[in-house]
């Protein structure tokens, strides 16, 4: 079959990957010149496997408040709130019940898992270097509520296999030597020992090269406008470039997707969550991360890759604007400084880069069908696009090849919504 994917990001080339592996002929369009260059650009670089959890949980509204009067604070919402933040918002709360948790993950965990084997495979198959770290993910709390709060967490751990350790002070810095230098600052933490680090940027590159030697095209800096349609079949994309026909279509837009579905009567509860990242040269080795940590106050990641440091971290909720604001700035190297005083050069602002995370309230991604029949969504990921990559992508190429799926899709799809 012929098939078009909207997007280029990891999931959009994801999915071509594993549709142009299954025998069909594959285009990819993107309104960017090239793979990557939008929310893949400049992630955390972490493949959190064990740490694949829901933003929406108990305690979240209470916590939510105390964040958003925190110095440096890890969320921030925008005063000036348009309908579709407060939407978004009354949506998270309706998922911070046990219940609703424990389902959301359990999803997320399916998906995350499945991933997990796919890089496995991946790795395996190709050599590519994109600066992968098994180190595992190491979450520091600085509190002993946080310490208390995590004994929950590790029940859930347990419930889904996840492997994991629980760690003191010294554990810690057994797992991250630099953290000698802070050692008053942290009480614990919780290593997560399947969890990866890696560049997602060049990752989706090199897979957007195995495409291209399977056949794929990808044709760049095509803007899409509109989704025709006749009845519940879609008969070709408008785009800036021309009309694009297939006998399957792909949405993979992120945040994007949203917009472009709602004419066709598909509303999508996804909403675009700034988040911002900075990326630094390591001074010393020897001072530097190993691995990812994850600061459990500031939700602050700080991950090696390669010759550098990436921080990267915060929920801003002011709808579609990427404006850099000083804030990302502020808190992402505030926390590096605080943990790594010694890790790092100092760079210039420009270093610092914003993406949108496609968020559902759920927060688990949405892949499968829609009403349209040949028409097919992989889109939602949130904060774990890169976890999540592999795995949707293989997922959506079996059910456009009518092929029973490796893993459980229930609630996967936009029809948990209804």
């Amino acid at each position: 079959m012929k098939i078009l994917v909207a997007g280029s990001g990891i999931i959009g080339v994801s999915s071509a990957y594993y549709l142009a592996k299954a025998g069909h002929e594959v285009t990819v369009v993107d309104q960017e010149s090239a793979s990557a260059l939008s929310t893949s650009y400049a992630n955390a670089g972490q493949l959190s496997y064990g740490m694949s959890s829901p933003w929406a949980g108990p305690g979240i509204p209470f916590k939510a408040m105390k964040w958003l009067l925190a110095k440096y604070a890890p969320l921030i919402i925008n005063p000036k709130l348009t309908f579709l933040t407060i939407k978004f918002l009354f949506k998270i709360l309706r998922n911070c019940t046990v219940a609703r948790y424990e389902i959301n993950k359990s999803r997320m965990v399916r998906v995350s898992k499945y991933s997990q084997q796919a890089i496995t495979e991946m790795v395996k198959e190709y050599d590519f270097d994109f600066e992968l770290r098994s180190h595992g993910l190491l979450q520091v709390f600085r509190t002993q509520a946080q310490l208390e709060a995590s004994k929950k967490d590790m029940a859930v751990l347990d419930a889904y296999n996840v492997k994991y350790k629980k760690l003191n002070v010294e554990g810690c810095i057994k797992v991250e030597p630099a953290l000698i230098h802070v050692k008053d600052k942290i009480l614990g933490g919780i290593h997560y020992l399947e969890d990866q680090s890696a560049n997602c940027f060049l990752f989706t590159n090199h897979l957007a090269q195995a495409c291209k030697a399977l056949g794929v095209k990808f044709d760049f800096n095509v803007s899409i406008q509109k989704i025709d349609y006749e009845n519940k079949s879609i008969v070709g994309i408008q785009t800036d470039k021309g009309l694009y026909q297939a006998d399957r279509y792909v949405i993979a837009l992120g945040s994007e997707s949203t917009d472009i579905l709602a004419p066709l009567g598909i509303n999508l509860p996804i909403y675009p969550v700034k988040g911002y990242s900075i990326t630094m040269p390591i001074k010393d080795d020897v001072d530097a991360p190993q691995g990812t940590l994850m600061d459990e106050t500031y939700k602050v990641a700080i991950t090696r890759l390669g010759d550098t440091i990436r921080i990267a971290g915060i929920a801003e909720l002011t709808g579609y604007d990427k404006s850099l604001s000083k804030s990302g700035d502020r808190i992402t190297q505030f926390v590096l400084k605080d943990l790594f005083p010694k890790a790092a050069e100092q760079v210039e602002d420009d270093h610092l880069w914003a993406g949108l995370r496609p968020m559902t309230p759920d927060g688990t991604p949405i892949i499968g069908k829609t009403p349209y029949y040949n028409l097919f969504l992989n889109t939602g990921h949130g904060t774990l696009g890169w976890t999540m990559g592999l795995g949707s992508g293989k997922i959506i190429s079996s059910i456009i090849s009518e092929k029973t799926p490796e893993i459980d899709i229930e609630g996967l799809d936009m029809f948990r919504y209804q």
